[in-house]
C-alpha cells in the first residue's frame, strides 16, 4: 500500500502546475498503463477541482484513459454542458452513465457482527459492498477515483472509498449506507474520520477489492473569503487508509469553522449552478445544524432549486413524507412499505430536519410555497430576501443588522462545518 504524493497544509496553496506534477509523479511511479478509468465526482462538487484533475489525466495518459465514469450515487446524470464545463478538453464519448438501479454487482457483504460493533449495536445488517460493474469487469488496469476530502453529513469526510462503494453503488448499497448513518446520528458523525460508515467502507475495500486497481486522488480545498477564490490546500494521491486520513486531518483544520457564540440567524446561499435540488441544497441544513442557536433561524437562498430529489422516486418520497423529526421518520419507516423501501430517503429526511431545534425558512426560486410548507419548511420569496440579503453584498461570517439583528453569511455550504456552542 503506497502514497505516491501528499502534500499538503492551512498556508499551501497549489497551482495547477504543482498537481500537474504530482500526477506526473505518480503515473511514472505506476509504470505501464493500457487501459484506465477515471472516477470522478459529477456536477454538484465542481469546486473539488476533481474536473481539472481528470482533464490533465487524460491530457497525459490520451488514449490509455478508455473511460470516464462521473461517480452519480443517486444524482441526476450531468448535462452536456455540465460535462464540457467540468471536465474540458475531454471527449465527450468518454463519460459512462452510473446507473445505480441497474449496472452494479456485488462483491461481498461486511459481515453483521462487524457493522453490529461499528456502529455500537445501533445496527446490526450485514452490508452489501456494490459497484458499477465496470470496475469489476471492465479490465482496467487502474481506476483513478479523484476527489475533495470535506465535512460530510454521512459519512463524516466525504470521499475516498464512498466515491466508490455509493458514487458508483448499488441501490442497497446507498440506501443501508445512508440509513445506518443517519440512525447513529449526523451530530456524532460530521467533520470525523473514524465513523462507522467509515469502518465499514474500509473493510468493504480491504476484503473485496484486492484485485481491483484502485488509486485514489483526494483535494482539500478552502475558500479564501476576502479574495472569493478557492485554495487548494492540499492534494494527496494512494492506495491505502493512510492517504484518506491526512487529507481527512487537513480539511479537519481548514474547513472546520469553530464559532465563539452560536448564531441566531443564519442565512446560507446556494448557487444557481450547483444546487437545483433539496437533496442537494440541504448541505445548508447539515453544514449549519451545529453552529445554530436553539430557538434560532436559517434562511436558505435557493434560486435554481426546483424539485427536492434528484430521483423521481425519491422525490416522491420527499413530498410525501416532509422534512420531520427523527420518532417520526422512523415510526413512517416502519409502518409504510415504499418508504421502508427507500431508506436513503429516509435517512435524507431525517438529516433534513432541524428537529423541532431551529425555524428553516426555504426561499427556493422554483418551488411553490405548497411546496415548501408541505415538507415541513417555512416558505419565503426569492425575490425580497436577496433584496434584504444580496450576496455580493455581504461578507462571508457575521454581518451587521438588517433590520433583524446580526446574521451569519454562508456562501458556500458545501465547502464547510460550522459548529458554536450551543446552551
Amino acid at each position: 500500500m503506497t502514497t505516491y504524493f501528499a502534500e499538503g497544509s492551512a498556508t499551501t496553496d497549489l497551482s495547477r502546475d504543482d498537481i500537474r506534477s504530482a500526477l506526473e509523479q505518480t503515473f511514472q511511479s505506476l509504470g505501464s498503463l493500457d487501459k484506465v478509468l477515471i472516477l470522478p465526482p459529477d456536477y454538484t462538487r465542481l469546486p473539488s477541482r476533481a474536473g481539472e484533475i481528470t482533464s490533465l489525466t487524460y491530457e497525459m495518459l490520451g488514449k490509455r484513459v478508455t473511460d470516464i465514469m462521473p461517480a452519480l450515487g443517486t444524482h441526476h446524470p450531468m448535462s452536456d454542458a455540465q460535462i464540457a464545463d467540468m471536465f474540458r478538453g475531454v471527449p465527450a464519448e468518454l463519460i459512462r452513465e452510473h446507473r445505480w438501479r441497474d449496472d452494479v454487482v456485488t462483491l461481498g457483504e461486511v459481515p453483521s457482527p462487524f457493522v453490529a460493533e461499528a456502529t455500537e449495536g445501533i445496527y446490526d445488517k450485514p452490508w452489501p459492498a456494490q459497484v458499477n460493474r465496470l470496475l469489476s469487469d471492465g479490465g482496467h488496469d487502474l481506476i483513478f477515483s479523484v476527489g475533495q476530502v470535506v465535512p460530510h453529513e454521512v459519512i463524516g469526510m466525504a470521499n475516498y472509498n464512498k466515491n466508490v462503494f455509493v458514487g458508483t453503488g448499488g441501490a442497497r448499497g446507498i440506501n443501508e449506507s445512508h440509513f445506518l448513518s443517519a440512525v447513529y446520528g449526523m451530530e456524532r458523525t460530521m467533520g470525523r474520520a473514524d465513523t462507522p460508515l467509515r469502518r465499514i467502507l474500509n473493510y468493504a475495500q480491504d476484503h473485496f477489492c484486492q484485485d481491483m486497481p484502485l488509486l485514489y486522488a483526494l483535494t482539500v480545498i478552502e475558500e479564501d473569503h476576502q479574495a472569493q477564490r478557492l485554495i487548494t490546500r492540499g492534494l494527496y494521491i494512494g492506495d491505502d487508509h493512510e492517504t484518506f486520513y491526512e487529507a481527512a486531518k487537513l480539511s479537519y483544520e481548514v474547513n472546520f469553522v469553530h464559532l465563539d457564540r452560536a448564531p441566531k440567524h443564519v442565512v446560507a446561499y446556494l448557487d444557481p449552478s450547483e444546487f437545483t435540488t433539496t437533496w442537494v441544497g440541504n448541505k445548508s441544513i447539515y453544514r449549519t445544524r451545529m453552529a445554530i442557536a436553539d430557538g434560532g433561524r436559517l434562511t436558505v437562498l435557493g434560486p435554481a432549486v426546483k424539485e427536492f430529489g434528484e430521483d423521481r422516486e425519491i422525490d416522491h418520497l420527499i413530498r410525501k413524507y416532509g422534512y420531520r423529526t427523527t420518532p417520526e421518520i422512523l415510526r413512517a419507516f416502519e409502518n409504510n412499505a415504499d418508504l421502508a423501501a427507500n431508506p436513503s430517503a429516509a435517512a435524507h429526511l431525517i438529516h433534513g430536519s432541524s428537529e423541532g431545534r431551529f425555524e428553516i425558512v426555504y426561499a427556493a426560486g422554483q418551488l411553490s410555497r405548497e411546496e415548501v410548507e408541505g415538507v415541513g419548511y417555512t416558505y419565503a420569496e426569492l425575490g425580497p430576501l436577496l433584496e434584504r440579503y444580496p450576496i455580493d453584498q455581504l461578507s462571508d461570517g457575521w454581518n451587521p443588522d438588517r433590520g433583524e439583528g446580526e446574521f451569519y453569511f454562508v456562501r458556500n455550504p458545501a465547502l464547510g462545518l460550522w459548529e458554536a456552542p450551543r446552551g
